[in-house]
């Protein structure tokens, strides 16, 4: 993602996070886009409520994306849109993963990755390491979603992919709870990393 991908626009406060980034003396979507990226990789406490990003200084694809949006939304920036996608998480572009996975005897695992698309490109913020996971070859599909969906719903839409993915993959001796397990320890692993 380089800074000519991203829009450039001037951030003033006009809602709860654009407010945030501005105590913070980033003034600028794309100084926002960076600030988001360099944040560690680490679950929120309470993803419900968007501002834990700022308070616990970390975040996931799904609340660094979410937050990007919300702030997208309040200095006007219309044509930025949130994604949920599904890519094959693999040792390929997931190289956090690899022994794990490995260790169950699974190639890859569908994962759902949110991430903005700005003008048809895609804008990955999750890892500063922009190598960290390269899933674009290997996205399955995608949906907009609004922030307000990066919770239940995510976990609902990637919950009915597996199930699908399993009853269409005979050579899967797992269930779905056992998937999700796997899927769990895959994401502490990246976690970690």
């Amino acid at each position: 993602m380089s800074n000519s991908t991203l829009p450039n626009c001037n951030i003033r406060p006009m809602g709860k996070i654009s407010e945030a980034f501005v105590v913070l003396g980033i003034h600028s979507f794309q100084e926002a886009c960076l600030y988001i990226k360099n944040l560690p990789y680490r679950r929120n406490l309470n993803k419900e409520d968007l501002l834990c990003v700022f308070k616990e200084q970390c975040g996931t694809c799904s609340t660094k994306h979410a937050v990007l949006k919300l702030l997208a939304d309040e200095i006007g920036l219309d044509d930025v849109q949130l994604y949920c996608g599904i890519y094959k998480m693999s040792a390929h572009n997931t190289p956090a993963v690899a022994s794990y996975l490995k260790l169950h005897g699974l190639a890859y695992i569908p994962e759902a990755h949110n991430y903005l698309k700005y003008k048809n490109q895609i804008l990955d913020c999750t890892f500063a390491d922009v190598n960290t996971v390269n899933f674009v070859d290997d996205l399955i599909e995608e949906i907009e979603i609004r922030p307000s969906q990066i919770s239940d719903y995510k976990v609902k839409y990637h919950r009915d992919f597996l199930s699908k993915w399993i009853e269409n993959n005979v050579e899967i001796h797992l269930s779905l709870d056992e998937l999700w397990t796997i899927r769990e320890q895959c994401i502490r692993d990246i976690a970690s990393n």
